[in-house]
């Protein structure tokens, strides 16, 4: 099963990636070949004979892009400092602004860089770009840097508060890319009944209904509960919910102590999803009269159940 990494190797990995496509595709441009193979040959020739492509740098802000991948790739103070140095090269490098928003200690300065890096994107894509190419984002990998922007930014005003700001931009970024990446589902699903957006996660069941994760699979259950009560429909829910993983009632109810340090990663169902989950969606349960007092009964019962068998 896949594992999801913390974002600062995440990061890592996204500029080391995005740099070699970028260089590939600066490679390529302009050459006709006849097949897929002709082009792998061709690419693994120079690759044997002149190293990895190196991407372009033959404006500002693809000198200042390169830069932004190094600070990607390095951590604390140089990160910081090579950041800043990307936007003296060019202040239309989101992924710099980005980096500096992720970095900052006080959250209005973060909201600022993050309002930053999407003006900026804003301004190198273009309006009719960002529409003609909508629901293609993040396939085009000059659009990442302002999908990392978007993100910086909703979850930046989520940290403030500003949750209605926060969904909108949630939604943008759901519209611009379906497939949804960056798992902004993800939040929604935890945070929904907090915002009191129950229509927003009714949405996100009809497109995303299917994922195992527990964001949805916990959500589905709180989200029933809200409607009706009590209805069979919930229960049920839950129990799914549980079974998928059973960990997660454990935090939210507060009877088992977070972890000093958040998990580096997790997968389906195991307790280190359990308390990713359970740390975002909290609020969500609490902001529902009697959903914790259900869960616990729920918890109970099952519990109480399996001993008798």
């Amino acid at each position: 099963m896949t594992e999801n990494k913390k974002k600062l190797d995440y990061t890592a990995m996204q500029a080391a990636n995005e740099r070699g496509s970028l260089g590939v595709m600066d490679l390529l441009q302009g050459k006709q070949f006849g097949s897929i193979a002709e082009v792998n040959a061709y690419l693994q020739k120079v690759i044997e004979e002149e190293g990895p492509p190196e991407a372009r740098t033959d404006t500002p802000l693809k000198k200042a892009q390169q830069v932004a991948y190094d600070a990607m790739e390095a951590s604390g103070h140089r990160r910081v400092e090579l950041a800043r140095r990307a936007l003296e090269i060019s202040r239309d490098c989101a992924d710099a602004w980005v980096l500096l928003a992720d970095m900052e200690e006080d959250p209005q300065k973060a909201l600022e860089y993050a309002h930053e890096g999407v003006a900026a994107g804003e301004r190198v894509l273009g309006k009719e770009y960002i529409e003609n190419e909508a629901g293609n984002f993040w396939l085009l990998i000059e659009t990442r840097p302002y999908m990392r922007a978007l993100l910086s930014l909703g979850d930046s005003l989520l940290a403030s508060g500003d949750m209605d700001e926060a969904f909108r931009v949630y939604q943008e970024m759901l519209r611009l890319n379906p497939g949804d990446n960056q798992g902004v589902r993800d939040i929604i699903a935890r945070c929904f009944a907090e915002a009191g957006r129950d229509d927003l996660f009714e949405m996100i069941l009809e497109k995303y209904g299917d994922d195992p994760g527990a964001s949805i699979v916990y959500g589905r259950p709180l989200w029933l509960f809200r409607k009706e009560a009590g209805a069979e429909a919930a229960n049920k829910a839950l129990d799914d919910a549980v079974r998928q993983n059973p960990f997660v009632p454990e935090y939210l109810l507060g009877e088992s102590p977070y972890p000093r340090d958040l998990p580096d990663y997790y997968s389906f169902g195991d307790r280190n999803e359990a308390i990713i989950y359970a740390l975002g969606a909290t609020g969500s349960w609490v902001a529902t009269p009697g959903a914790l007092t259900w869960l616990k009964a729920c918890i109970y019962l099952q519990t109480n159940s399996a001993n008798l068998l």
